[in-house]
């Protein structure tokens, strides 16, 4: 297993997660030269799509059985810099989950040299698409159950 997967138990059965990686882009720099903070963010939502697709709880699915997943809290602690061209490496953990809520906890690296950049958490909670709070306890069993094993 290489420094860029984690392993998890599920079921009894080994599942490998690749950890998701973004090259810093020019364009994501500010006057300063360094990636701006804003972009952590957007990163932070591609490395849990990310998470969600290898287990195997796509977004896009969730979304065609009219679920949908806003953002209700998020916080980032910046530790130090990325600067354009850097690779970083996001370490994404399902950390509560009860069925109408969920909270993530991201760990962001250099790639290269290992020096941590960020940390961050982020809440989320499920709705219908028409906005009204769903449990999927009780109306998406096979969700519930993907979720709580994986938290």
């Amino acid at each position: 297993m290489s420094e860029q997967e984690i392993e998890l138990q599920h079921g009894g059965e080994r599942i490998i997660i690749h950890l998701y990686e973004h090259h810093a882009k020019y364009y994501e720099t500010d006057q300063m030269g360094i990636i701006h903070h804003s972009n952590y963010v957007k990163w932070m939502e591609e490395a849990r799509m990310n998470l969600m697709d290898q287990l195997g709880l796509s977004y896009k699915q969730m979304e065609e059985m009219e679920i949908i997943s806003p953002v209700i809290s998020i916080s980032v602690n910046y530790i130090s810099m990325v600067h354009f061209d850097d690779t970083i490496v996001i370490e994404t953990h399902i950390t509560k989950y009860n069925g109408v809520k969920m909270e993530l906890e991201y760990v962001m690296y250099d790639k290269e040299t290992g020096e941590k950049r960020a940390t961050a958490k982020s809440s989320h909670c499920f709705l219908t698409r028409t906005g009204r709070p769903i449990s999927l306890k009780r109306s998406y069993p096979e969700l519930d159950t993907k979720f709580f094993e994986f938290k």
